[in-house]
């Protein structure tokens, strides 16, 4: 007789326990990351302290110093400040991953043992479908708290270290302006330049994490804005066509719908490489439908949804998150060949406007 298949929650003891192991390795890596950074840091630290002694001396013989040396010292403190509030988010960000890493292997550890206790004191029916649940909601959180770290490096890579660098131009400026007005002029200019820019930065991450006007108009507005923006700041050939009767949905609808679509486009902006994108939205009385398509490098589905490939996570979130509200993805690639996935989702009950 051919031998029994595997039960459900064998399965899923073998799957947990290859990613303990694999989250253990990441672990293992990360912490020699964060020994080594904490090295550069230290250095990078005393580095700062010895150019601040020397600005210092020169600010006490401002008046005898020439400029291209009051200049030359400016511009090696400002680098070294910048070098080290570099490193030290860095240092952060792996100090973070690595708490994430931690809390992500102790939770395995802990569902592998309750796993591994209930093996062969579980049989089918209501104990079946618990253990068929319990992945779903761990590679939901997991999605969530992989957000979350985005979101959080963002943050510090973007806005926080931009305001480090404003506070260090304002002060040269400050200081330099009685002495050599030209030179603080130029510095003002430059901040101004800066803080344009990050302000520009700062309202297109607000739209990433709620765009208002998904709020105030509806999905389909909001889809042609930001697929204008995708085009605009990734550079890749992006065409949407926009078909039915466009009408609002409920708000966790609407919100699942547009944050499928960010994942399927960031996929292909950061996995894909592709050159061309093409978008279709349909809408209609009973369901609204997403097509987005690719030329990049394409993947193996089946590894993506079942968590093989850490990158690829968003999509078996996304897969589950469109069949708890009774939608579906269909995903459709080949390695070298590009993709195409198709997410369609009910529009749920009529939602009144006013």
């Amino acid at each position: 007789m051919p031998p029994a298949a595997p039960s459900p929650i064998d399965e899923l003891v073998e799957q947990t326990q290859t990613e303990l192991e694999q989250t253990e390795r990441d672990l293992k890596e990360i912490r020699m990351m964060v020994t080594q950074s904490r090295s550069e840091v230290e250095k990078l630290t005393q580095r700062n302290t010895q150019v601040t002694t020397h600005l210092r001396q020169i600010q006490s013989q401002f008046d005898t110093i020439p400029r291209p040396d009051i200049k030359a010292a400016y511009e090696a403190a400002s680098d070294a400040q910048q070098r080290l509030f570099s490193m030290r988010g860095q240092l952060e960000k792996l100090q973070s991953d690595q708490a994430n890493l931690q809390r992500l292997a102790d939770h395995l550890q802990k569902t592998l043992t309750a796993l591994q206790g209930s093996q062969g004191g579980m049989s089918g029916g209501a104990g079946a479908g618990s253990a068929d649940a319990k992945p779903m909601i761990v590679r939901v959180v997991e999605a969530q708290e992989a957000e979350r770290q985005r979101l959080s490096r963002q943050i510090h890579d973007g806005p926080a270290q931009a305001l480090s660098n404003f506070i260090l131009q304002a002060e040269i400026a400050a200081r330099l302006f009685d002495k050599d007005a030209e030179l603080a002029r130029a510095e003002l200019a430059n901040l101004r330049t800066a803080a344009t820019t990050t302000l520009q930065k700062v309202r297109d991450f607000i739209f990433d994490l709620r765009p208002m006007m998904l709020d105030d108009l509806g999905l389909a507005p909001t889809v042609k804005r930001y697929v204008d923006a995708y085009k605009e700041k990734s550079g890749i050939q992006t065409s949407l066509a926009v078909t039915g009767a466009e009408r609002r949905l409920e708000p966790v609808r609407e919100i699942m719908v547009f944050r499928g679509l960010q994942e399927l486009l960031g996929n292909a902006r950061n996995h894909a490489q592709a050159a061309q994108v093409r978008i279709g939205f349909d809408m209609d009385d009973n369901r609204v439908r997403v097509v987005v398509e690719d030329s990049g490098k394409g993947f193996d589905v089946e590894a993506a949804l079942s968590g093989g490939q850490q990158k690829t996570i968003g999509l078996a979130s996304l897969k589950e998150r469109m069949e708890l509200l009774g939608g579906r993805l269909e995903i459709e690639s080949q390695v070298g060949q590009g993709t195409r996935v198709v997410m369609e989702m009910p529009v749920g009950s009529p939602v009144m406007s006013g």
